[in-house]
C-alpha cells in the first residue's frame, strides 16, 4: 500500500522531522524505510520509498517539498528559456543514491520492489504552477496558447523519467509505477492530446525489460480508457470508479489496481474488513487484480487497522460467493 510507512509509529520514530530528500539521499535509513510496512504487515511488495520530485532536484531544479503542502519550486517555468534547466537525467551519478537504495533493498526483501516515477504532465504541472494547485489555471492556459512549448516541456521530462525507470529496474527492482497524481484535473480531449503522448513514452520506453508496468492516476474515472492506450500493464484505479466499471473502461488484456478508500480505514475494524471484502468481491473472478487503496495511506490510520486488511485479503478466496463469505 502506498505510503503505508507514513501511519508506523516506528516510521516516525526513524524518520524524524527533517527534510524527505535529506532522508531519500540516505541510503540506508531510505532502505530500512522502505522495508518497515513490508515486515509490519507482510504485504506482497515494498514500494520504494522516494519521491516524484526526486529526479528534478537531482538535475538543479530548485525543489523543495514542504511538509503539509507538497513539492514548491523556487523559480517555476515561464518562458522557453526554462528548458535548459531541463538537463538529461544521468541516473549513475544524479540517482546515485536512489540506486543503491534499491539495491540495499533487492537484497535483503523477500517480495518483490515496485520503483516509481512522476509522470510528465504532473511533474510539468508543477513545475508551471510552482507547487501545487486546485485549478491548473497556468499549467492549462501554456498547454492551450504555447503547445509547442508545453510538448518540449513534457518530453524532455519524459525522457527524465524514462533514465530513472530504466535505472531502477537495473539495480533490482521488478515492476516500475508511473504516477499521474494530478492527471484527473484534465478532460478526456486534453489528456489524449496533451498528456498521454509522453506518457506513452515512458511506458513503452520500459517495455523491453520485462518487468510489470503500472500506470495511476487521481481522479481519472473519465480518463481510463484513454490510460490503458499508454502501454502499462496494470491500470490503478482510486475509489471513485468501481474496479466493475473500470474494467469495461480499461479494456481486456489489462489488470487493475485498487482500489479501497483511504479513508474508510479510520472507521472500526469491522467496517474497514467489510468494505475491504466489497472491494474484493467487485474485483470479480478475472485474473490480474492487486487489491491496494485508492491512494496512499492517511497519516492518522491505526497501523492495526491495516494489519486487518492484509490479512483479509490474503485469506481470500475468489471463488468465494457474497453469501458464503456472509456466513462466515
Amino acid at each position: 500500500m502506498r505510503q503505508a510507512g507514513r501511519s508506523l509509529p516506528e516510521y516516525r520514530r526513524l524518520r524524524g522531522d527533517g527534510d524527505i530528500l535529506e532522508a531519500i539521499a540516505k541510503p540506508e535509513l531510505a532502505a530500512a524505510l522502505t522495508l518497515q510496512p513490508v515486515r509490519r504487515y507482510g504485504v506482497d511488495a515494498a514500494i520504494l520509498f522516494s519521491d516524484i520530485v526526486v529526479p528534478l532536484a537531482a538535475i538543479g531544479v530548485g525543489v523543495k517539498v514542504v511538509a503539509g503542502r507538497g513539492p514548491v519550486i523556487d523559480r517555476p517555468f515561464r518562458a522557453p528559456e526554462d528548458l535548459r534547466r531541463l538537463r538529461p537525467l544521468e541516473p549513475e551519478a544524479d540517482l546515485a543514491h536512489v540506486l543503491e537504495t534499491v539495491r540495499i533493498v533487492a537484497g535483503e526483501c523477500e517480495v518483490p520492489l515496485i520503483g516509481f516515477a512522476g509522470a510528465p504532465f504532473t511533474l510539468a504541472s508543477y513545475l508551471v504552477e510552482g507547487g501545487p494547485s486546485k485549478n491548473f489555471a497556468r499549467t492549462k492556459a501554456l498547454m492551450h496558447a504555447e503547445p509547442e512549448l508545453w510538448h518540449r516541456i513534457v518530453d524532455r521530462l519524459a525522457d527524465i523519467a524514462l533514465a530513472s525507470l530504466r535505472a531502477q529496474v537495473e539495480a533490482g527492482a521488478s515492476a516500475v509505477q508511473l504516477f499521474d497524481s494530478w492527471a484527473g484535473s484534465l478532460s478526456p480531449a486534453d489528456y489524449a492530446a496533451f498528456a498521454l503522448p509522453a506518457s506513452r513514452k515512458v511506458l513503452e520506453g520500459t517495455g523491453d525489460l520485462g518487468v510489470p508496468r503500472i500506470h495511476f492516476g487521481v481522479g481519472t474515472g473519465e480518463l481510463l480508457g484513454l490510460m490503458s492506450e499508454a502501454g502499462a500493464d496494470v491500470v490503478g484505479v482510486d475509489w471513485r470508479v468501481t474496479l466493475h466499471a473500470a474494467r469495461a473502461r480499461i479494456g481486456a488484456g489489462k489488470a487493475v489496481q485498487g482500489n479501497l478508500d483511504p479513508a474508510v480505514c479510520l472507521a472500526p475494524v469491522g467496517v474497514v474488513i467489510e468494505e475491504t471484502t466489497k472491494v474484493l468481491f467487485d474485483a470479480g473472478g478475472a485474473p490480474g487484480h492487486i487489491f491496494n487503496l485508492g491512494h496512499g495511506v492517511l497519516p492518522e490510520t491505526d497501523p492495526g487497522v491495516l494489519a486487518q486488511v492484509v490479512e483479509t485479503v490474503h485469506a481470500w478466496q475468489p471463488g468465494t460467493s457474497a453469501s458464503e463469505e456472509a456466513g462466515r
